[in-house]
């Protein structure tokens, strides 16, 4: 599959998608308005910006308020994706609403920490969570830390792949790379994961520390050595 054939998924075609779902809760949404802006706006536009594009047309169509706007985009989630693929082919309509966490809920920490934790279950929350991790760190790595040690994986992968210092795609974070204990504390409880795709996720981390700080990284690798799980 193309870049630019995944591109086409974000235009009317997703406004479409996102509209039937947004009517069955709420019925007032402008389902035409919204479908007809997309078309109009998105031609040229890199997958990226459509996406963005979207959250943008969803905040001005949706309740003024914040968290009842959000309370209709979490609502039509649905169920969880079960497998460790498909989040980018059968939940590829859940990004925009990642995008919308991530531009407007700052003010609402709690209530848009949570509903990433429901949006990583069917898609991922990696993006979306960086610019609280910056805004609240000690609320988010407490979180953090809480799903590492959850029995759902996507929440396990997200406690990784969210605080990676160099995820692609996304802002660099500087937090704790000079002291990246809180960060290796959470990766002590995934580094036996039984999953391959919170073991990827680790694997990736420490790949991206070996980067901007080797030494205790290398330190930390050491220690592992010792464990003789065949996920370490």
């Amino acid at each position: 599959m193309s870049d630019y054939s995944y591109t086409q998924w974000f235009g009317g075609n997703l406004a479409g998608i996102l509209s039937e779902k947004i009517l069955e809760i709420h019925p007032e949404f402008d389902a035409e308005a919204y479908i007809k802006s997309i078309n109009d706006q998105c031609k040229g536009m890199t997958y990226t910006q459509r996406v963005e594009l979207h959250a943008s047309e969803l905040r001005g169509r949706l309740p003024e308020s914040y968290p009842k706007a959000l309370d209709i985009l979490v609502s039509i989630l649905g169920p969880e994706n079960p497998k460790e693929t498909g989040m980018f082919k059968h939940f590829y309509w859940v990004l925009p609403i990642g995008k919308f966490v991530e531009r407007y809920g700052l003010e609402h920490p709690d209530r848009s920490l949570a509903a990433i934790g429901e949006i990583t279950c069917r898609n991922t929350g990696e993006y979306a969570i960086r610019p609280y991790i910056t805004q609240y760190p000690e609320k988010v790595l407490r979180l953090m830390e809480a799903w590492s040690r959850s029995d759902n994986f996507h929440l396990r992968r997200l406690s990784s792949e969210g605080l990676r210092p160099k995820l692609p795609w996304a802002k660099k974070l500087d937090l704790y790379i000079e002291d990246p204990e809180p960060i290796f504390q959470i990766l002590e409880n995934l580094k036996e994961d039984p999953r391959k795709f919170v073991q990827k996720s680790v694997a990736n981390h420490l790949t991206d520390y070996l980067k901007v700080n080797p030494l205790p990284t290398k330190e930390l690798l050491y220690r592992w050595r010792e464990s003789d799980h065949s996920a370490t």
